[in-house]
């Protein structure tokens, strides 16, 4: 009996050492499943690894170009504000210097402002041909022909500190009426025009319709009138200017006349209107 209870204690023994054991050694599928997917992640690893550089060499090149391309476009743009501002400059300019040294006379139109008194203030004078413009408290006016705006505010600045304590006054010209130049010879369009702004020789034979066929660009001239009233011809080589070769920078005067003479096929356009009429008379003549 005893024989038997210690047989059948051996076999529980057995046992249990024989299934912790088969417990404790994984299955073939799961050691293939475990090899399966440790496989998996290294491949996964290989593949980030082998595209890793493509991206880097991408990504490097799209900042080569984005560090490029800004560069270039930030310098064409600043050398065209440059340009643009240096343009637009040189127009202020001119007609800043314009208005600034534009001495007023008939026909011109003004205005006169007060700051503070609205009273006082007078817009859309036209000054008459006496010149003499009249104002609130200034019975016998100004006389403003002949004077800039700055000069006519500082008249009435003075002759309104009588009455008012430290005026400021200041003056506009709302309309240019009394400048005038003319174009003359062989031009489209002749004749006496109001100059509003500054002008060159080139831009006002442009207002003018430009030159005839029979008109010679090459002896243009401007006749200016001098202190002693005489009139001095300016040669102006219009061809030279057309061309770039010459720069376009004589600019008129009030009671500038620009003229335009007549080239060589003046002299035959001429010769062709003669010879009808030379023709005809030689009837009567018995030239036939």
């Amino acid at each position: 009996m005893k024989k038997l209870l210690t047989q059948t204690m051996l076999l529980i023994v057995a046992l249990a050492i024989t299934g912790s054991t088969f417990a404790q050694e994984p299955t073939t599928a799961t050691r293939q499943r475990r090899i399966s997917t440790d496989a998996a992640q290294s491949a996964g690893q290989d593949q980030k690894t082998a595209t890793d550089p493509a991206t880097t060499d991408l990504a490097g090149d799209k900042s080569k170009d984005k560090s490029k391309t800004p560069d270039m476009f930030t310098a064409d743009a600043a050398t065209n504000r440059t340009d643009q501002a240096s343009d637009e400059a040189a127009i202020v300019q001119n007609y800043n210097n314009f208005f600034t040294t534009y001495q007023l006379g008939p026909e011109d139109v003004i205005s006169v402002t007060v700051f503070g008194q609205d009273r006082y203030s007078r817009g859309g004078i036209k000054i008459p041909p006496s010149g003499r413009i009249s104002l609130a408290l200034i019975p016998d006016g100004i006389f403003v022909s002949g004077k800039t705006v700055d000069q006519v505010a500082e008249l009435i600045k003075k002759r309104y500190d009588e009455y008012i304590i430290d005026p400021q006054v200041s003056v506009s010209l709302d309309q240019a009426g009394s400048y005038r130049y003319s174009v003359i010879g062989d031009v489209t369009q002749p004749g006496i025009r109001l100059m509003t702004r500054r002008l060159s020789v080139s831009e006002a034979i442009a207002e003018a319709g430009g030159i005839l066929q029979t008109g010679d660009k090459k002896k243009v001239f401007v006749l200016r009138k001098q202190k002693g009233g005489n009139l001095t011809p300016i040669p102006v080589n219009l061809a030279a200017i057309y061309k770039g070769q010459a720069p376009d920078s004589i600019y008129l005067l009030p009671g500038d006349q620009v003229v335009v003479p007549g080239n060589k096929w003046k002299a035959f356009d001429k010769i062709a209107t003669v010879l009808p009429i030379l023709s005809f008379a030689r009837i009567f003549t018995g030239g036939f």
